[in-house]
């Protein structure tokens, strides 16, 4: 009995069929072809399987369809998938989750991927009474949100986003596509102020006028009048027949909270994603670790991958120790790329800071060094200085004394150091260099085929220019 108790499989089920929920399910099956060691499940709120959250505002642009932006359903005995439920309770004495349909699975670990939901201000109008989006209101969190503000945004007429961050930038380069008039609102001094700095703000705030999109940084929303538009504090009112609220998110905490986890503004989890209960782990949006993390889809996903091979047993000392976060706005006719530090003075000690602002170019770049290492850059244009610098800054080699050579020129083809190789090329998959170069000798010449064998450019996208350029070098390397 207790040989069988051994060598039976342990149950875990997971909350959540978001991106990283079934990322988690897809590692674990990679790991555990047979399911042999774990059976997992999953179950999900959205009717839908499991697609791509970043790529939605190519969904609004209508550059993709829901199928197009679909995930790998994970394959295997080991995973199943139950799409259309929600969990309504967690009882950890027990070790059940209570479902919507009156059912209860039992689990042996449980891993809370239940993501974060769209934070809506406390905006008159904008917040119904009961709670919920206001009329008129959208935000953009799932496919429903997409065709709710499909069917408000009509060709040529107004609509208003409240946000000036990078979702609601996206958002707005997607309703220009679909020939709406686009208003941005956005109550900091300057749009996408967590990530880049003033100056680049200006000349990226000038590539949107450029486009189209009227944006009003350093304004606060007072009040939304539906079938008018939205009332700014200076009194001036912008026309909108919708409103697409991207001001921030709020975890999914309300069950871990009602089993008595320890929750703050996520659930707190340590560096093996356990939660106060030991049985317990949340990885995404959800978590709170130290290292930071939630909001961007590289971390969720290597918190994915370190559960995955804590609990199928592949690598039990597994351990998540924090994120570098990256961004880069996916918007047509964009290319942006900030990471690290970039709101640094300037005459900080011991800080070197290079500039260029070509606002006529549409173009502007700052790269910050300490001690020969790159810490943190805005790039806006510079597409080929941005794949060199955020391998720079993942790797920690040091800059070439020419620091204004890496942003004027691209890199020569040069044989790649052993950190280079190893620098992560797509950051959402943990895609190297190296990677890439594998497939290239495995008989992968596309970037498709790329995709196919090791998953780059499936992520957020923002990578598929770097794949192309490094399989242009690839291609006119002599062989032999």
């Amino acid at each position: 009995m207790n040989t069988a108790q051994r060598t039976s499989p342990r149950r875990v089920v997971v909350v959540g069929n978001g991106m990283v929920g079934a990322r988690f399910a897809e590692e674990a099956a990679r790991l555990d072809p047979a399911g042999n060691r774990v059976r997992v499940s999953v179950v999900g709120a959205e009717r839908h399987p499991a697609y791509n959250r970043v790529l939605l505002s190519g969904v609004l642009a209508g550059d993709y369809g829901p199928d197009q932006i679909r995930l790998p359903a994970p394959g295997g005995p080991g995973v199943t998938v139950r799409t259309g439920v929600s969990a309504t309770a967690l009882d950890t004495r027990r070790r059940a989750l209570c479902l919507d349909d009156g059912t209860r699975l039992p689990y042996d670990e449980l891993v809370l991927a239940t993501g974060a939901r769209a934070a809506l201000p406390p905006v008159p109008g904008v917040r119904a009474p009961e709670g919920g989006p206001g009329e008129g209101v959208c935000t953009l969190r799932d496919l429903e949100d997409c065709q709710r503000i499909v069917a408000l945004a009509r060709p040529g007429a107004p609509v208003v986003v409240l946000g000036g961050g990078v979702l609601g930038l996206e958002a707005a380069r997607g309703l220009v596509a679909r020939g709406t008039r686009v208003s941005v609102v956005e109550s900091a001094p300057w749009i996408m102020c967590r990530q880049v700095d003033q100056g680049a703000a200006r000349v990226l705030a000038a590539g949107y006028t450029a486009l189209g999109v009227a944006v009003h940084a350093g304004r606060a929303a007072a009040r939304w009048v539906p079938g008018t538009g939205l009332e700014l504090d200076d009194g001036t009112v912008l026309p909108g027949d919708a409103l697409v609220v991207a001001a921030g998110v709020r975890a999914n905490t309300e069950l871990a909270a009602r089993a008595g986890i320890v929750v703050d503004h996520g659930v707190v989890v340590d560096d093996r994603l356990a939660t106060s209960d030991p049985r317990v782990h949340a990885i995404g949006d959800c978590a709170e670790h130290p290292g930071g993390g939630a909001g961007l889809v590289q971390p969720g996903w290597e918190q994915a991958a370190v559960l995955a091979r804590r609990l199928t047993g592949a690598a039990p000392q597994a351990a998540y120790t924090g994120a570098r976060p990256l961004t880069r706005l996916k918007a047509e006719g964009i290319e942006l790329t900030a990471f690290g530090r970039v709101h640094e003075e300037d005459d900080a000690p011991g800080l070197e800071t290079v500039t260029i602002s070509d606002p006529h170019g549409g173009r502007y770049a700052k790269l910050s060094v300490r001690r020969e290492r790159v810490v943190g850059a805005v790039l806006l244009g510079f597409p080929e200085a941005a794949a060199t610098l955020s391998q720079l800054y993942d790797t920690g080699a040091p800059v070439p004394s020419d620091r204004l050579a890496l942003l004027q020129r691209p890199p020569t083809a040069v044989a790649a150091t052993r950190e280079e190789a190893q620098a992560p090329v797509c950051r959402c998959n943990a895609v190297s260099r190296s990677d890439i170069e594998k497939a290239w000798l495995d008989g992968a010449r596309t970037r498709e085929a790329v995709a196919e064998l090791t998953r780059a450019t499936t992520g957020c996208g923002g990578c598929v220019r770097d794949v192309g350029a490094l399989l242009e070098r690839l291609r006119g390397t002599p062989v032999g």
